[in-house]
């Protein structure tokens, strides 16, 4: 109805300007045949359309001769000029804006327009679709650009942390190229995938970001957290949906856009130093026993080399990025190309991407629009091979390099320690290197059936390779022994998606109604190929050259997942809101008996700000929110249901197979059910709360079971038990002060999740899984109706003998009591709390005064605790000789003499008392308060250049870390497969410091 309204509106327009335009022909004409002359005066209008609170030129607003068809859209510099009747009536209009009209001037004019904070229009891209804001009735958090790319990072996980309530990032590690993981609401599997699934313009990509997305092409992203928001997406949304719009072209002049950043970065070892010579001497002459040294003696008090600057250096970093975007109503593209470039700030470490985007909306006829879309990029890593620990490791007595300069060969006689290695003598040697070349190739197409029908097809090919080459001399610590080593691996992987979609918007009256069904299929091959060969000339990196070769692999797989899926929205008045989403999943990875899954959603909206009985002027939106629904998961294995035999063994030089997997054909979904209550609200066109309450509750949880080896494997895939989130979020945002020239806000979020396993398979009180080791263990969790999913499993440390030094553990008698034993190996293995935070969140503000802004990002968490491996080695307690140690923080003590209340037991030259062994002793709290990213920026505009906008900035990253944590970083790593881990030592890359110079330009 509205749509015809407007078509007659239009032609009636059209037709009234018409008839005036000839009976204003006709007068004149009339006239002159008298001899007169009479015309209508014009002058020429001229001014600048500017934000009324922030004075900044609105781009693209309209503004009309009032009662005419005469009009003009400002440009860049939110100036116009036209021609209008002397006395005319300027109407002028925007997106998001208040109309206003004003009395038009032969004088510039100055045009102050204000954001409509009531209407609440801005549009929001949700599953499969767009909604305005005011209409959504599921729990969403939408960021721009300009709020995720605070810093210079190539990956998008990263750029997350802290921005999001409810959204916990692990960071990874500082080495370049590095990608985090996400957890969003807590963890929803056990064994299962738990990172959110990624959508980039509409296109299904899998759960981590695109390798060929480069930052700054992102538009908007919106990350979905409730069944209201995930159901739709089924089996593929149980850990929360990532939706990503990139940039696109307006319909407008042509713009270019050039940025470059370059700067520096360097280590930040955190909470963790390491002795120097002197200490390190001073600590075991204070030991008990004797020290037997090779070297030992006085001089080496005097002897300090630093392992730690001989590894690191100051890397550079650089970031290059230029766009070009224009078109017309017909034709609009945007091309983007991108250079990122890391040297590592530890030696032999570094990376660089190259990335192009393009895109262009292509209108032939007024029903049709051709969207193709392609995309590439090209990611190399160089990593020297060596553990990053050594530069912790190695002892401060021991020199490097010889008397000529050359670096020291390994388990050197002149050496105290002389079973080391000299990872510098490696670092001529070894080298690894990675490539990674990845394209996507869109070719999508909207087709206007009816003024509220469309048929929209979105149709996707992703081709992506990876190689890999590894090179270990025979002259290297890990290579001597075989004469060398080379690797060369290389995988493909292609994917395949398309959906074909119906979009039916209308409304009748007071009625709103939108309706979409779909059909969507994606595909999934990937080949790896892998060869090994030994025997090597020093230098001769070829496998054409080995004298044998090792190993030959080589690994297929596919798997595919079909679905329809249904989602209806219905507004009355835009006061009362209803949704309902349905979808149904087919996928490979599950036997006959469970092929397909069904999941939903219902939800409700209700407006209380639209409400005649509502009277509060100060209120700008109110909204109570409520969800429930389901979603689901699947295996992360792609072959569960199915008896797996290895051909990977011989006899006799034949053939033979050995059983690696047990089948499960009764496999069935692990679902999710959701229950949210969220508040919008929103006050005095300044001040934004957005509060939501979510019980989420996972039944026939996914758990690669572990099960006894005489079956001759060690594990199957069972639907477990159940698990369940309790979780509550917040995000408070103010603008501040909004004059002409000062501008201040702040945003401030806040997540909390509680974990709960409520039951296990029949018969099982328990499932312990075993953590990564170390040299002096592993650590355990465990799975135990009524405990945190993420519960530690270990023994519990009691302290220092106060009488004899020793160190001392809980153990549980005959009777049951909890008594306390100086024999590790008597002590209990018993829950010891569990590294999921307390809660956790970010801050962010922006101050701006005229065309200088200053911003800075904030992150915390709060709570829970990590296993710091880092001190089973460093804080040993004299076990481990053949290593630096950690110095001792002033809150720690060392017992000396009976009496002594001290933190840590006796120390003694080479310890057999078990004092470093996984315990309690070593987990600590992994609380943290961080400065992210700090910026200050200059915006100056040279129109006589015909420059729009010239900024200057400066950004310094992760510049400080407040935080008990003794290691390096308290933020937990993630594992190869982007799960995150809860352990953290020495081995891992530490965080760099990083201070970026940067320039932008608008043509």
């Amino acid at each position: 109805m509205n749509e015809l309204k407007k078509i007659g509106g239009l032609i009636v327009t059209t037709c009234l300007a018409t008839g005036m335009w000839l009976i204003a022909g006709d007068v004149s004409a009339s006239v002159r045949s008298e001899g007169m002359q009479v015309s209508l005066q014009t002058v020429r209008v001229t001014g600048t359309v500017v934000d009324q609170v922030s004075g900044e030129p609105v781009v693209g607003a309209n503004v009309l001769v009032k009662g005419t068809t005469t009009g003009e859209v400002t440009d860049f510099n939110g100036k116009f000029s036209l021609e209008a009747p002397s006395g005319a009536v300027l109407a002028v209009s925007y997106i998001g804006y208040l109309g206003l009209e004003v009395q038009a001037s032969s004088s510039p004019m100055t045009i102050r327009i204000k954001e409509d904070t009531q209407a609440l229009e801005e549009v929001v891209v949700v599953g499969y679709s767009v909604q305005r804001r005011e209409s959504l009735t599921g729990s969403l958090q939408t960021l721009k650009n300009e709020k995720i790319v605070t810093a210079s990072n190539p990956s998008v996980e990263n750029m997350l942390s802290g921005k999001a309530p409810g959204v916990y990032v692990a960071p990874g590690n500082g080495q370049p190229g590095s990608r985090g993981s996400i957890i969003i609401r807590g963890k929803s599997s056990i064994n299962g995938v738990t990172s959110p699934l990624w959508v980039i313009d509409g296109v299904i990509v899998g759960t981590a970001s695109n390798f060929t997305l480069n930052p700054n092409d992102i538009e908007t992203m919106t990350i979905l957290k409730d069944a209201a928001s995930t159901a739709i997406y089924g089996s593929q949304g149980a850990n929360g949906v990532i939706v990503v719009t990139t940039k696109r072209a307006g319909s407008d002049k042509l713009t270019v856009n050039v940025s470059a950043k370059f700067g520096v970065n360097n280590l930040d070892n955190g909470n963790l130093a390491v002795m120097n010579g002197a200490e390190l001497y001073d600590y075991y002459k204070a030991a008990e026993g004797t020290p037997n040294f090779k070297h030992w003696g006085e001089p080496l008090r005097n002897q300090n080399y630093s392992w730690w600057d001989l590894a690191t250096q100051t890397g550079v970093a650089q970031d290059y990025n230029v766009s070009v975007s224009g078109g017309s109503e017909k034709v609009k593209s945007y091309f983007s190309l991108g250079y990122y470039d890391e040297e590592g700030a530890v030696r032999g470490y570094d990376f660089s991407r190259y990335s192009f985007r393009y895109r262009t909306e292509y209108k032939p006829l007024d029903w049709l629009t051709v969207k193709p879309m392609i995309t590439g990029s090209r990611r190399s890593v160089e990593d020297a091979q060596y553990s990053v620990t050594a530069m912790y490791s190695n002892l401060p007595w021991d020199n490097p390099y010889l008397e000529d300069g050359t670096p020291t060969p390994h388990r050197s006689a002149t050496w105290n320690n002389s079973n080391s290695t000299n990872y510098l003598y490696d670092l001529q040697w070894n080298h690894s290197a990675n490539t990674r070349y990845s394209f996507m190739g869109n070719f999508d197409f909207d087709v206007r059936l009816t003024q509220w029908l469309t048929f929209a097809s979105v149709n996707n090919y992703t081709w992506d390779s990876y190689e890999s080459n590894a090179y270990t001399d025979p002259r290297s610590d890990s290579g001597s022994g075989v004469q060398g080593r080379l690797e060369e691996f290389n995988a493909k992987t292609e994917r395949r998606y398309t959906n074909q979609l119906l979009r039916f918007n209308k409304d009748f009256g007071k009625h709103s109604i939108s309706v979409l069904a779909a059909y969507e299929y994606s595909d999934y091959k990937y080949k790896e190929v892998n060869a090994i060969g030994t025997g090597f000339v020093p230098g001769f990196a070829v496998l054409d050259v080995t004298a044998k070769p090792e190993k030959t692999s080589g690994y297929i797989n596919e798997s595919a997942i079909q679905s329809c899926l249904f989602n209806a929205n219905y507004a009355f008045d835009n006061k009362y809101l209803a949704q309902v989403s349905a979808r149904r999943d087919g996928a490979s990875n599950f036997g006959d008996n469970a092929k397909y899954g069904n999941f939903f959603s219902l939800s409700g909206g209700w407006n209380i700000h639209r409400e005649a009985f509502f009277q509060a002027d100060w209120v700008d939106a109110l909204k109570l929110r409520l969800s429930y629904g389901s979603v689901g998961n699947r295996p992360s294995s792609l072959y569960p249901q199915y008896d797996l035999y290895k051909l990977t063994e011989s006899y006799n030089e034949m053939p033979g197979a050995f059983i690696s997997q047990i089948g499960n054909k009764d496999l069935t979904w692990e679902k999710t059910y959701t229950l949210g209550v969220g508040l919008d609200f929103s006050f005095m066109e300044r001040f934004r709360v957005n509060a939501d309450y979510y019980n989420k509750y996972t039944d026939n949880i996914l758990f690669n079971t572990p099960i006894a080896s005489i079956t001759g494997v060690t594990s199957i895939w069972r639907n477990v038990g159940e698990l369940e989130n309790n979780g509550f979020e917040v995000t408070l945002g103010a603008d501040i002060i909004q004059t002409k020239d000062w501008n201040w806000n702040a945003d401030f979020n806040l997540g909390l999740n509680r974990n709960k396993v409520k039951s296990l398979y029949e018969g099982a009180k328990e499932i312990i899984n075993t953590n990564i080791g170390g040299p002096s263990g592993s650590i355990s969790r465990i799975l135990k109706p009524g405990y945190n999913s993420d519960t530690w499993y270990t023994r519990e440390w009691a302290g220092v003998n106060v009488e004899t030094g020793a160190p001392q553990w809980y153990t549980t008698d005959e009777s049951g009591t909890r008594v306390i034993t100086e024999n590790y190996a008597k002590a209990d293995e018993v829950m010891c709390g569990a590294y999921t935070p307390d809660f956790y969140g970010g801050f962010s503000t922006s101050l701006a005064w005229k065309q200088i802004d200053l911003n800075a990002v904030f992150g915390y968490s709060v709570g829970g605790t990590i296993y710091n491996y880092s001190r089973t080695e460093y804080d040993s307690d004299g076990t481990y000789t053949d290593r630096n140690q950690m110095k001792m923080r002033s809150d720690w003590s060392r017992w000396q003499k009976p009496g002594d209340i001290a933190t840590h037991p006796k120390l003694v030259f080479e310890n057999k008392s078990g004092s470093q062994k996984v315990s309690s002793r070593y987990l600590e709290d992994a609380g943290y308060f961080k400065l992210r990213s700090l910026s200050v920026g200059y915006n100056l505009p040279l129109p006589n250049w015909k420059i729009q906008n010239l900024r200057l900035s400066f950004t310094a990253e992760n510049l400080f870390t407040i935080t008990d944590y003794s290691g390096v970083d308290p933020e937990i790593p993630v594992r190869d497969d982007g799960s995150v881990r809860g352990v953290t030592g020495a081995a891992n890359y530490p965080i760099t410091r990083k201070f970026m110079f940067g320039i932008n330009v608008t043509l």
